[in-house]
């Protein structure tokens, strides 16, 4: 069974070390790939979003099965030119895609079947936004509507910063053409979580929770980012909260698609904000989470490929029972590039990641790197997912942390603080 991985993340490459433990994958490709990729995968050089190139490499190498790391080539429609060929693959088509690839969608689609989410409003003029801002009540969120790497909603405390987020997304077009729609909504206060579940359009398969760190320095300040560090399970994520989940917001959303004639098969990604218990909707994405990736499938026990292979045959009701995760506890802290989200330098020796060749309870995820003269060099702005197993979230922070210690490189940077929310559940 020969396999192709389309992306170059930290994501990509927890799935491919996944895949790899199925005894009947002989050959596993990934486009484009990276340094720690290439030590378990043969790296092509076709970039993400080249749907042509990637499906012309599938029919040459007739490819058993295709799986779509990243948002970008399912919203482009990649699903849809495989399946014109007769090719396997896992994801959401370009029309359940669009899930991800706009914010007004989305929002649109929640109010539509009662999902809970924050109130908001839909702006295509600068100007008609900006005077709806100047009578609103703050803090509110921005977002740009379309896909802009996880970066594109900010959080904006006042009239003044409100209307330079506006300038930025509608008129100087940080994030392009995502910012010819914004949304506008309440900013909900509570503590966020992740749901991640894969569908295959009337069983529902949810993954264990999990909690992402958006912003890029301790206590959730500066920036959003892609993710600087995920944990898993979510305790804030408890068995009301997770009935609710699947009853408010999973099961609608699915109802939903199947009443538009819509044929949603693959990752449905929550991002929830808990407040007093009640599960709010922030996002939707239609991929694997990076960075909850690493944590969940380091906990996953059982096979990938037969998950990914029941999503798209309409089986999952029959994998569901065999279904297990460890009672281990997991955290993954991103290293990242000095500058980032900004602008940061590339092409530094990372040291120390012969460290971990021996310890089955740390995994060493690569995103932004590559190889130059056989060494391993940053060469992104999330460099690597040091992901590591414990007993409690507090030994997994440990082990995860103790890992860290020992790799470096030139300007690195991460976050002392991940998993930090999930100690004020468990008694010290």
């Amino acid at each position: 069974m020969k396999i192709l991985v389309i992306g170059s993340g930290g994501r990509e490459h927890a799935l491919i070390w996944k895949i790899k433990q199925n005894k009947n994958v002989t050959k596993i490709y990934c486009a484009p790939g990276n340094a720690g990729i290439s030590q378990l995968a043969q790296c092509v050089p076709i970039e993400q979003g080249d749907v042509d190139g990637l499906l012309k490499f599938a029919l040459e190498e007739n490819i058993s099965l295709t799986v779509v790391g990243p948002e970008e080539p399912l919203v482009k429609g990649i699903v849809d030119a495989f399946q014109s060929k007769g090719l396997s693959i896992f994801g959401p088509p370009q029309n359940a895609a669009i899930l991800e690839g706009s914010k007004v969608f989305a929002k649109n689609m929640m109010k539509r079947y009662n999902i809970p989410t924050a109130d908001f409003e839909v702006f295509d003029s600068s100007q008609d936004a900006i005077n709806f801002l100047i009578k609103a009540k703050y803090p509110l969120v921005i977002k740009a509507d379309g896909l802009a790497a996880g970066k594109g909603v900010i959080i904006c405390k006042n009239f003044e910063q409100a209307k330079d987020a506006v300038s930025d997304i509608m008129v100087d077009k940080i994030f392009g053409e995502a910012g010819d729609k914004i949304v506008v909504e309440d900013c909900l206060v509570g503590e966020e979580a992740s749901f991640i579940a894969v569908t295959d359009g009337k069983t529902i398969l949810p993954f264990d929770s999990s909690q992402d760190h958006k912003a890029v320095y301790d206590n959730d300040e500066g920036p959003n980012t892609g993710g600087m560090g995920a944990y898993s399970p979510a305790p804030v994520v408890t068995k009301d909260v997770y009935d609710k989940i699947i009853s408010r917001v999973m099961n609608p959303l699915i109802e939903g698609f199947k009443r538009e004639n819509i044929s949603y098969k693959g990752v449905i990604y929550a991002g929830l904000m808990i407040t007093n218990g009640e599960p709010y909707v922030l996002e939707f994405n239609c991929r694997f989470g990076d960075p909850e990736t690493q944590p969940l499938l380091i906990r996953l026990q059982s096979d990938i490929v037969e998950i990914f292979e029941a999503t798209i045959n309409h089986s999952l009701d029959k994998i569901i029972p065999n279904v297990r995760w460890s009672n281990s506890a997991s955290v993954c802290i991103v290293m990242a590039s000095g500058g980032y989200p900004g602008h940061y330098q590339k092409g530094f020796y990372i040291s120390g990641l012969d460290n971990f060749n021996q310890d089955k309870n740390v995994m060493i995820f690569h995103a932004g790197t590559k190889l130059v003269d056989g060494k391993v060099v940053n060469n992104g702005g999330r460099v690597l997912g040091v992901t590591a197993l414990g007993f409690s979230i507090k030994e997994a922070i440990e082990n995860g942390y103790n890992a860290v210690s020992k790799i470096s490189w030139q300007g690195v940077h991460y976050r002392k603080d991940i998993g930090k929310k999930a100690l004020k559940y468990f008694k010290s």
